[in-house]
């Protein structure tokens, strides 16, 4: 798990199948020494698997990620630069499924997107 140590989550407003919620990354994380030591970034596995936190926190349930459709990295992350995060999930349940549409912002506008389907565990 990253939370709370990699970021905190500041905000999560979970209404009507979509989850707002802001994150603070902490720059400190070791993470950012090795990617990378002179110009930090938030890589893009993290990314995923915040949004995969942050909506196993909404729903209260364990998922796992079976099918990434379409996920596309817009913008570098540098969090002493952007360390707060917007995200914004959507999701519509299918039987033990969730069809999730997922999108991480910064000041610098959007930095990743995310269409893909969880299992519910």
């Amino acid at each position: 798990m990253l939370k709370d140590s990699l970021y905190t989550v500041n905000a999560l407003k979970h209404a009507d199948q979509q989850i707002e919620a802001m994150l603070v990354l902490h720059p400190g994380h070791a993470i950012f020494k090795g990617h990378y030591p002179t110009q930090p970034v938030l890589p893009g596995a993290c990314m995923l698997q915040m949004i995969k936190e942050v909506l196993e926190q909404a729903l209260d349930r364990q998922l796992q990620l079976i099918k990434a459709g379409q996920i596309k990295f817009l913008n570098m992350i540098d969090p002493e630069k952007n360390a707060e995060v917007g995200m914004l999930i959507k999701y519509i349940p299918e039987d033990n499924l969730l069809k999730v549409t997922a999108t991480l912002t910064t000041a610098d506008g959007a930095a990743c997107k995310l269409q893909g389907m969880f299992q519910l565990n």
